[in-house]
């Protein structure tokens, strides 16, 4: 009956990797399936936006507020639009290549045009404060009719 051990507990050990592998290749694909949804092509021609930056959506009571992950972006070249229904934000991050001399072995940060529309739906919203800083572009939405969202 001794022998019964050895291989109940080998059989543990290898049923503990096993699961720690499929765990592993789960987070693999899931951090795949989030490249794959921040970097996608959204539409043809050639002013289609080609990445949607992330973005944290927070509520308060006097509205929402937006940050908006823009490294590289000209401030001054960025769009935002507040319609009765979503609010867009767009511009273009241009491409920063070294010298022509230079190969590129690795390019990470999405450039281009972009576009992010964020649908709003429910309570009716103003622009409030908007500023950009250490690469990321913060906006405040305050529900109409109220008066706290201005400092």
């Amino acid at each position: 009956m001794g022998g019964w051990a050895g291989p109940t507990t080998n059989m543990s050990i290898d049923r503990q990797f096993g699961w720690m592998w499929t765990q592993a290749c789960e987070l693999l694909d899931r951090a795949d399936r989030m490249q794959r949804q921040f970097v996608r092509y959204v539409g043809p021609g050639a002013d289609a936006a080609v990445w949607e930056p992330p973005v944290d959506i927070q509520e308060t009571p006097e509205g929402l507020q937006f940050v908006f992950a823009l490294p590289g972006v000209n401030p001054e070249h960025i769009d935002i639009t507040l319609g009765p229904n979503a609010l867009t934000v767009m511009a273009i991050r241009p491409a920063r290549l070294g010298s022509s001399d230079s190969v590129i072995r690795r390019m990470e940060i999405p450039h281009g045009r972009f576009v992010r529309k964020i649908a709003l739906a429910g309570a009716r919203f103003r622009l409030g404060d908007t500023r950009y800083l250490n690469g990321c572009l913060e906006v405040r939405l305050v529900r109409a009719g109220e008066n706290r969202g201005q400092e």
